[in-house]
C-alpha cells in the first residue's frame, strides 16, 4: 500500500517453506511505511498496564451509573453492564492481537486503511479523534462542575487550570504523561476499592446508622425498574435497554491503551497483558460496582437523576449520606475531579495520536507528524488541544451552551463506530491470513476464540450503535433534536468515506493483496524477556 524506492530484504523471521516476502529496511520504517510515525518507544510496561487497568475508570463509574441504576433497576444495571462488558472484551482480544504484531502510530486509523480502505481509514481518524478532542473540552468543564462542589469558584478559572496542565503535560515526554497515568490511576483504584468496602460496610449494617439493608431493593421496589412508567416486561427490557447504551458509553475509552503500542518499549509483552487484564477490570470495577450499587442505593431516590454532575449525583456519595457518614463524600468527589482531569489529559493523547496516524497514511500535511527530541508530535498535541477551549461555551447561555451540547451528542456515538470498524479490521485481517496461507501461530500473540469473538465485537457494537437513540421511537417521545443527536454521528462517519472514495479512487482491499508484514517489529526493536526468578519479581509481573 505503501510505495518507497528503499533497498529490500527477505524477512529472516519468516517460517522456512513460505513465500519470501520482502520488507523494509528498519531505517526507512521509521516514518510514514507500514504506519511507523515519528514517536519514540519510551512507555514502560508497568505504565502500559495501568493506563490499560484504569482507562475505563472515570466519572462514568463514579457517577454516570447513577441516571443508568434509576430506568433499570439493580438486576437491569448489573445484566447492561455484564453485556456490554462482553462486547468490549471481544472488540480488545482482536485489537490486542494486531497491535501485538502492527505497533503502528495512532494504531486505529491505519488499521482501517490498511485492512479495509483507505476511506475508511481517514474517516475513522475524523471520528474517532473528533470524539476525543471534543471531549478534552468536556472533561475540563466537567472538573468545574465538580469543583463547585466546594467552592463558588469561577468555572473559567477551573478551565484554565485544566487546560493548561493538560497541553503542559502532554508537550512533555510520553514517559512523563505515562507517570502521570500511573499515580491517577493508582488514586482512582485506591477510591474504588475504598467504595467496594464502604459498601459491603454499609449493605451489612456497620454504618453510623447501625441499618443492614441486604438485598431489601431487589425486593422493593424489585430487581427491575418500569422505564417511563411502562410497566410489565416490556418496560423491564427498556429500563435494561437504557442502561445498556448508559453502559457502553461508560466503557468507550478503555481501547485506548491499545494505541501506547507504537509507544511501548515492549508491545509484545504489554499489549497481551493489557488485554488479559481487560476481564478483571470488567468484572472488578464495574460489573462488582453495578452490584453494589443495587445493594446501597433505592433506584427511586431523586438525587440519581438530578444531573449536578459532581458528587450529589453519584450512587455512591447517596448511600453513604444516608448510612450517616460525612467525611467520605468529599473524598469521593476529589477522586472524581482527579478522574476528570485524567481522562482530559488521556483524551489530549489520544486525539495527537490520531493526527500522527493521519501523517503515516498521507491524510494530512506531514509537517503535523513532525517529533521534537523526545518523539512528542508537538504540532499534533497544539491541534488537539485547541478543541479544549470549547469548554468556555458551556459557560454561556442560550445559543452557547446549546451548541456545547451538540457537539458532544456529536461525538458520543463515533466511540462505537470504532468498535465496529476494528473489530471488522481484525475480521479482514483474519481473512488475509487464511487467504495468504499465513498460520496464526507465526504470530506473537492470538487472541482468543478468533474470529468469533470480532464478529461478536462487531455485531454487538453496530447493534448499540442503532439501539442509542430508541427513547425517540416510544409513543409521545418523538423529537427531531433527539433524534439527530443520537444519529448523526453515522451519516458524518459514512460521509467522508464517500467523499474521500471519490476523490482518491480508493478501492476495497482483497483479502489476498492485504499488506501483512511492513510496520511489525524488526530485528533490534523486539525486547528480550527473561522470566522472573524469584516470588517478588514473580509478584510484579503478574501485577504489571
Amino acid at each position: 500500500m505503501h510505495s518507497t524506492d528503499s533497498k529490500i530484504q527477505p524477512d529472516p523471521a519468516r517460517p522456512v517453506g513460505e513465500e519470501v516476502v520482502p520488507y523494509l529496511e528498519k531505517d526507512a520504517l521509521q516514518l510514514n511505511v507500514g504506519g511507523r510515525g515519528g514517536t519514540q518507544r519510551r512507555l514502560k510496561n508497568y505504565q502500559v498496564s495501568m493506563i490499560g487497568f484504569c482507562g475505563g475508570i472515570g466519572t462514568g463509574l463514579f457517577v454516570g451509573t447513577g441516571a443508568a441504576y434509576a430506568k433499570a433497576g439493580p438486576a437491569g444495571l448489573l445484566l447492561a453492564y455484564a453485556v456490554v462488558g462482553l462486547v468490549l472484551w471481544c472488540v480488545m482480544q482482536s485489537i490486542a492481537e494486531l497491535a501485538t504484531l502492527l505497533p503502528t502510530a495512532g494504531s486505529f486509523p491505519h488499521w482501517a486503511t490498511r485492512f479495509i480502505d483507505p476511506a475508511v481509514g481517514f474517516s475513522l481518524a475524523i471520528s474517532y479523534g473528533y470524539c476525543y478532542t471534543i471531549a478534552i473540552a468536556s472533561e475540563v468543564s466537567a472538573a468545574a462542575v465538580i469543583v463547585s462542589y466546594w467552592t463558588d469558584l469561577t468555572p473559567a478559572v477551573v478551565i484554565s487550570v485544566g487546560l493548561v496542565l493538560i497541553l503542559a503535560i502532554n508537550l512533555m515526554s510520553v514517559r512523563f504523561y505515562g507517570e502521570t497515568e500511573v499515580l491517577a490511576g493508582a488514586i482512582k483504584i485506591l477510591c474504588f476499592l475504598g467504595l467496594v468496602i464502604v459498601a459491603i460496610v454499609i449493605t451489612a449494617g456497620g454504618g453510623p446508622n447501625h441499618e443492614a439493608i441486604g438485598f431489601r431493593y431487589w425486593h422493593n421496589p424489585g430487581a427491575w425498574t418500569n422505564y417511563n412508567g411502562i410497566t410489565g416486561p416490556t418496560g423491564h427490557f427498556l429500563g435494561f435497554l437504557s442502561a445498556f447504551v448508559n453502559a457502553s458509553f461508560s466503557f468507550i475509552g478503555v481501547e485506548t491503551v491499545v494505541i501506547t503500542a507504537a509507544e511501548s518499549v515492549d508491545p509484545h509483552d504489554a499489549i497481551p497483558k493489557a488485554a488479559r487484564r481487560v476481564t478483571y477490570r470488567i468484572a472488578l470495577f464495574y460489573v462488582l460496582g453495578a452490584f453494589l450499587i443495587g445493594l446501597i442505593v433505592d433506584p427511586r431516590t431523586s438525587d440519581l437523576v438530578s444531573g449536578s454532575g459532581n458528587a450529589n449525583s453519584s450512587p455512591w456519595v447517596i448511600a453513604i449520606r444516608q448510612a450517616g457518614i460525612n467525611a467520605l463524600p468529599s473524598i469521593v468527589n476529589a477522586c472524581v475531579l482527579i478522574s476528570a482531569w485524567s481522562a482530559g489529559n488521556s483524551y489530549c493523547w489520544v486525539g495527537s495520536r490520531m493526527i500522527v496516524a493521519m501523517t503515516t497514511d498521507h491524510q494530512l500535511p506531514q509537517i503535523f507528524g513532525r517529533v521534537n527530541k523526545k518523539g512528542v508530535p508537538y504540532l499534533a498535541v497544539i491541534a488537539a488541544w485547541l478543541f479544549g477551549p470549547l469548554a468556555y461555551l458551556s459557560l454561556g447561555s442560550g445559543g452557547a451552551a446549546q451548541a456545547f451540547s451538540w457537539l458532544l451528542n456529536l461525538s458520543t456515538v463515533a466511540g462505537l463506530i470504532a468498535w465496529a470498524t476494528l473489530s471488522l479490521c481484525y475480521i479482514r485481517f483474519y481473512a488475509a491470513m487464511k487467504a495468504q496461507g499465513v498460520h496464526r501461530d507465526t504470530l506473537p500473540w492470538k487472541g482468543p476464540l478468533q474470529p468469533y469473538a470480532a464478529w461478536v465485537g462487531f455485531i454487538g457494537s453496530t447493534i448499540i450503535t442503532l439501539v442509542a437513540g430508541f427513547p425517540v421511537f416510544l409513543k409521545g417521545n418523538w423529537s427531531s433534536s433527539d433524534f439527530v443527536a443520537s444519529y448523526i454521528g453515522i451519516p458524518i462517519f459514512i460521509a467522508p468515506i464517500i467523499g474521500w472514495k471519490l476523490w482518491h479512487r480508493t478501492k476495497f482491499i482483497r483479502a489476498a493483496n492485504i499488506d501483512l508484514w511492513s510496520g511489525r517489529l524488526q530485528e533490534g526493536e523486539i525486547v528480550e524477556r527473561h522470566a522472573p526468578q524469584t516470588w517478588w519479581g514473580r509478584t510484579l509481573d503478574w501485577i504489571f
